[in-house]
């Protein structure tokens, strides 16, 4: 399978009606970032070129090279809320962009390096990929001995960029799982299609590489609560509204949210609703997951983790801009090397925990809990497999891409 190609429609426009601004971006650390995400939002944009039209788009340069951008609208409202596109930055450098406002998008080819997707099945084929869908009340999982093809393709949405691929299941289990990559390739339109080719078993592209169980495999959120002076984690998906909203697609970055409202998660409790915001762009190994929780007054914690299944420990990095957690070994379906990560800035980060074979509905997991003193969380999670790279099956090098990666995440480029 050939990358897809986007072709931006494009011309420069004239002076007459699009002056030229510049916009300088800097990377703070003496870090490499390579595909690093630069987001412009319309405010900025505006404060610098005044103000900008619904029917007009944005063109930025460096040099005489046009960047590959897109144009989000992230509220829905038929205005474009941010900008954004790719750019390698070595340590400590600083970069200016010349930008302007123009009646026509930008003209690139551009490769698609993010994508995301969920499709219905209607008469055992899947339709079109969906921009809303409402995930039925507690909806079980598929019992694949009485059908051969779920409801939802791959059970639920799935995600990724031209490294990794995640997919979340669209009922109670409510989890998430990791499609290891060979390719850089948008694969996951197809990955599921056929029932007689198993994405559990390795393909041209790679495969499904985690059993996740009963745990919340890559990533996924539970709330912590206390009951009778134990901890006890509620998986979200159940006694709640369940809805996917798909905001971006490619082909620089892809984002969608995932909403549970009026989550009953005890009896007596007052329904809260949390989002998920999860995002994704090109050459990056994790995927981002923006929290939001409202409706409830009273502290509320939220908790994230990755599974245990095939090793019995994981190690634990603290340090005074971030929390991760890691483990890395054989833990793949190929019985192959895997490294899985999760880092929080600390702002966010309450404690580490664990989830055993004795708790009654979420299990082998390590867990990272975030403070209930907020109301909104941000935290990446990485999955790093060796035949996407065989530089991951050291762990040495596993933990310090890490800690890199922990650094760049919480020193941002400065935008001026």
């Amino acid at each position: 399978m050939k990358p897809l190609l986007i072709l931006l429609t494009t011309f420069l426009c004239s002076n007459a009606y699009a002056q030229l601004k510049t916009i300088t971006v800097s990377n703070p650390s003496e870090l490499e970032r390579k595909d690093e995400l630069v987001v412009l939002t319309r405010d900025f944009l505006e404060a610098k070129l005044g103000n900008i039209t619904k029917d007009q788009f944005i063109h930025i340069f460096h040099g005489n090279a046009p960047k590959v951008l897109q144009h989000d609208d992230l509220d829905k409202d038929g205005n474009w809320d941010e900008v954004v596109f790719l750019h390698d930055f070595s340590a400590g450098e600083k970069v200016v962009f010349t930008v302007q406002a123009a009646r026509r998008p930008a003209a690139v080819k551009a490769l698609v390096r993010a994508h995301v997707r969920h499709k219905r099945n209607v008469g055992n084929r899947f339709g079109e990929n969906l921009e809303k869908d409402v995930m039925p009340h507690n909806n079980q999982p598929t019992d694949f001995t009485r059908q051969k093809l779920p409801p939802y393709l791959t059970e639920g949405p799935a995600w990724e960029n031209d490294k990794v691929g995640f997919r979340k299941y669209f009922d109670v289990r409510n989890t998430n799982d990791i499609w290891g990559k060979t390719t850089s390739d948008m694969v996951l339109d197809y990955a599921g299609v056929d029932p007689e080719k198993s994405y559990h078993e390795l393909d041209t592209w790679g495969m499904d590489i985690l059993k996740v169980g009963k745990s919340l495999g890559a990533g996924g959120l539970a709330l912590r609560i206390h009951i009778n002076g134990k901890d006890s984690l509620v998986r979200l998906g159940t006694n709640a509204e369940v809805s996917y909203r798909r905001i971006a697609d490619g082909p620089v970055r892809a984002m969608f949210e995932m909403a549970y409202k009026d989550f009953k998660y005890l009896p007596n409790a007052q329904p809260i609703s949390i989002t998920e915001r999860i995002s994704i762009w090109g050459g990056q190994f994790f995927y981002q997951n923006d929290v939001t929780i409202s409706g409830n007054n009273s502290p509320v914690e939220i908790t994230t983790g990755t599974i245990d299944l095939y090793l019995d420990k994981a190690a634990n990095i603290i340090t005074k801009k971030y929390a991760a957690l890691y483990t890395h070994g054989k833990q793949s379906e190929n019985k192959d090397t895997l490294g899985l990560g999760i880092v929080a800035p600390i702002q966010y980060f309450h404690s580490f925990g664990y989830a055993s074979t004795q708790s009654r509905d979420i299990a082998n997991t390590f867990t990272l809990n975030l403070s209930a003193a907020s109301k909104k969380y941000t935290y990446r999670y990485y999955a790093a497999w060796e035949k996407t790279d065989k530089r991951f099956s050291d762990k040495n090098y596993f933990e310090k891409f890490l800690r890199t990666e922990a650094e760049k995440f919480c020193n941002k480029p400065v935008i001026e």
